[in-house]
């Protein structure tokens, strides 16, 4: 019907009939064919046939995409095509207000790492949010969509790859992403130290929240750094009032810092439970309980490598992104920027120095006082750090913006 100059369309089917119908009008470009499948015959159609595969999560969850994806991709060379002919897409629903302990349960700075993920390991190029709540979709827009970019931009960079070779390129709306991007977090349970103080102190009232305070505890015997020779950068103007975006750009950055501090308890907790443990002989008088505490050992280095590999992805999108952008709109804060860039170099050496921990808590017998003092030292750079950044950059970034 849609053919040019198709004319009159006349059909007698077995099942159905059209009788005079007319064509038109013509669309303006080709009208792709999207296959919301779950089953293997039709994910095997979807390879074969379909311009692009839409599941939704609460169908197909994250450890059923790989497998899916696999039988597409084999079914698209089975049948002549490239699998990045068939476009990644994936429904999506959540909560901003979540602990971050589940996918898309938590800040929006949680959202962007996940759906970052997905892009760099699925091939997913388009995240379609079911929601009609008004603040959630402003949010998506305003604060996910770009996070999810300088993630990926970040990851591609980084990566030297243009974009992952075997699936679809990302379509140019607000609600897409393409490219690489950095892991999902993971939190649960409850935290040994307090990682987040309340907010008191020093900040800018017309913000609405104040930057999380540095309270001053430190558990290692050493530091990486001079803390009285950070520089600040200028006094906020007691006059200016901020919009609720500008203030919700600046609640964005200790929403993400929030995350990081609540995923470092939860890391530290893991690592004293284990090496609790490693230090009752107790324990390892039965062949079974040296088998448990061998699985926990490996935990503990799990979450370890992926907590790094956050705060790492983290820092580097500040570095490549952020910091370059806040030195042009802002000479002034130069100096701090230049400071908090020298900090995640350091940040990254005491990161390594937990990786090197690692190594020897599962190799050698009084390996947990290593890790235990390595957790102690990266515990306390990054809390400083943080409160740092928070303190000078909160209020350039409401008075800037994100992007």
């Amino acid at each position: 019907m849609w053919a040019e100059g198709g004319g009159t369309v006349r059909v007698d089917g077995r099942h159905h009939r059209v009788w005079g119908a007319h064509a038109g009008p013509a669309p303006a470009h080709d009208v792709g064919i999207w296959l919301g499948a779950y089953k293997r015959r039709m994910l095997d159609m979807t390879g074969r046939l379909a311009d692009g595969w839409l599941p939704s999560h609460a169908y197909a969850a994250l450890d059923a995409l790989p497998a899916m994806n696999a039988i597409i991709d084999e079914a698209a060379l089975g049948a002549g095509r490239s699998p990045a002919d068939v476009r990644r897409l994936y429904n999506i629903a959540g909560t901003f207000t979540g602990s971050g302990r589940g996918f898309l349960q938590g800040p929006a700075g949680v959202w962007a790492e996940q759906l970052a993920e997905l892009t760099l390991e699925q091939g997913m190029s388009a995240y379609i949010l079911a929601s009609d709540d008004p603040d959630d979709i402003r949010r998506f827009a305003a604060e996910v969509v770009p996070g999810v970019r300088e993630l990926v931009d970040a990851g591609r960079a980084g990566s030297g790859a243009p974009a992952a070779e075997d699936r679809p390129r990302p379509a140019e709306t607000g609600a897409e992403a393409g490219g690489r991007g950095a892991s999902p977090a993971t939190t649960t349970g409850s935290a040994p130290v307090t990682v987040t103080p309340a907010r008191t102190g020093g900040g800018v009232p017309a913000l609405g929240f104040l930057p999380t305070p540095d309270d001053g505890t430190r558990l290692a015997d050493v530091q990486v750094w001079d803390e009285s020779t950070r520089p600040t950068g200028p006094a906020p103007d007691p006059a200016r009032t901020y919009t609720p975006g500008e203030q919700a750009a600046g609640r964005h950055l200790v929403d993400v810092h929030d995350h990081l501090r609540q995923e470092l308890a939860e890391v530290r907790r893991l690592v004293e439970e284990v090496t609790s443990g490693a230090m009752d002989p107790g324990l390892a008088r039965s062949h079974i309980n040296t088998m448990t505490m061998r699985q926990n050992n490996w935990t503990v280095g799990v979450y370890c490598e992926s907590y790094c590999r956050v705060v790492t992805t983290h820092h580097t999108i500040e570095d490549q992104t952020l910091f370059p952008r806040l030195r042009r709109a802002d000479p002034r804060l130069v100096p701090v920027v230049d400071r908090l860039e020298q900090e995640h170099h350091a940040i990254h050496e005491v990161l390594e120095g937990v990786d090197r921990a690692l190594v020897a808590f599962v190799a050698e017998p009084d390996g947990h006082k290593a890790l235990r003092a390595a957790m102690d030292l990266l515990t306390d750079t990054l809390l400083s750090h943080l409160s740092y950044e928070e303190r000078e950059l909160v209020e350039p970034l409401a008075r800037l913006g994100l992007h």
